[in-house]
């Protein structure tokens, strides 16, 4: 038998019920599976059944009876038990922010099709106060106020609270967060320095690509800065260029198209590079988040944080005689061009 648990809503307002709930639950049940619960009757306000829009009240009393534990050979649904989701380096935290170093095959959130732990779960996890930071509407994207692809490894600043967030996304859309990438490109990229302005919008037919064709185009600025040429040879089938990738405007896939529309999409890139992975060392797009710089939303200091690079972007510059050493790289990258 389940045992009721009870719980005294404390100060905060406005709170939806199943937001409420899922901040106790996570990362056992999704918030999917807690409105199910709701609606089944298994969770009541002051002894009364509610529904997942209800607004918990400070002195409310929430009782929920959780539904008897899975047992084996049953679908186990959306919830991620905690012991399978992994731990992600932490570059920095404190009461305001986290800033933390996104492994490549992670998504952000979950989304329709996708599967697997989220940089969401594994940042209710270390950090669960998280879960009352839900978006308006319920949506469960605590403190989520930018986003890099799956595929794409490197540095995220997560909001920690309501204040922060609206700080971060404020500094997002002025454009004053400046964010570094690296990139493996095929081919090797004649001129050492420009600005890819080129207007980027939903691919006219295929709807989960982005294309400089669309319809209904918005601005996209990327200033390249070619860091080492590397000719074909003994180590490799095709010619490639390392470069740093600076993006003035915060496209979806933007960099990534950016590079494709010149001809020099990047290597292992299976959407948008010919040929994609195969041909290449790499088992996705060779595209990493080195540096994100913003203001601290509490003392308006600037900061700036950097990821290091992954062992697949480490091992393809150890074979290369480009800096392998992380500070070193770093150092490099942030002194070239």
């Amino acid at each position: 038998m389940v045992t009721p648990l009870t719980l005294v809503v404390d100060g905060r307002r406005g709170l939806r019920l199943d937001v409420f709930v899922a901040a106790h639950l996570t990362p056992e049940y999704s918030r999917s599976q807690v409105a199910r619960m709701i609606k089944a009757g298994l969770v009541k306000i002051n002894l009364r059944p509610a529904d997942p829009s209800t607004t918990v009240r400070p002195g409310d009393q929430v009782e929920i009876t959780p539904p008897s534990p899975i047992e084996p050979g049953e679908p186990a649904g959306r919830s991620v038990q905690s012991r399978e989701i992994p731990d992600i380096p932490i570059i920095h935290a404190d009461e305001e922010i986290v800033a933390v170093n996104k492994p490549a095959g992670m998504v952000v959130h979950a989304a329709p099709g996708s599967h697997g732990p989220t940089l969401v779960d594994a940042l209710l996890k270390r950090f669960p106060e998280l879960a009352t930071m839900a978006e308006p509407g319920g949506v469960m994207r605590p403190g989520i106020v930018h986003r890099l692809d799956k595929d794409t490894s490197g540095v995220m600043i997560v909001a920690r609270t309501p204040f922060a967030r609206a700080s971060l996304s404020r500094q997002f859309k002025d454009r004053t967060v400046r964010k570094i990438y690296l990139a493996l490109v095929r081919g090797i990229v004649a001129r050492d320095e420009f600005t890819i302005s080129s207007p980027l919008g939903r691919h006219p037919t295929d709807r989960k690509k982005i294309s400089t064709r669309s319809r209904s185009p918005r601005e996209a600025v990327t200033r390249i800065t070619v860091l080492r040429r590397l000719p074909s040879g003994v180590q490799d089938k095709y010619a490639s260029t390392l470069i740093r990738a600076i993006p003035a405007t915060g496209r979806t896939h933007q960099i990534r198209v950016h590079l494709a529309s010149m001809g020099h999409p990047c290597l292992g890139d299976s959407v948008y590079g010919k040929g994609g992975a195969e041909s290449t060392p790499f088992r996705r797009q060779a595209l990493h988040a080195l540096r994100l710089e913003i203001e601290h939303p509490r003392t308006g200091v600037r900061l700036s944080f950097t990821a290091l690079p992954p062992e697949d972007f480490i091992a393809f510059f150890a074979q290369r005689e480009i800096p392998s050493d992380p500070a070193e790289m770093i150092r490099w990258v942030a002194m070239s061009g």
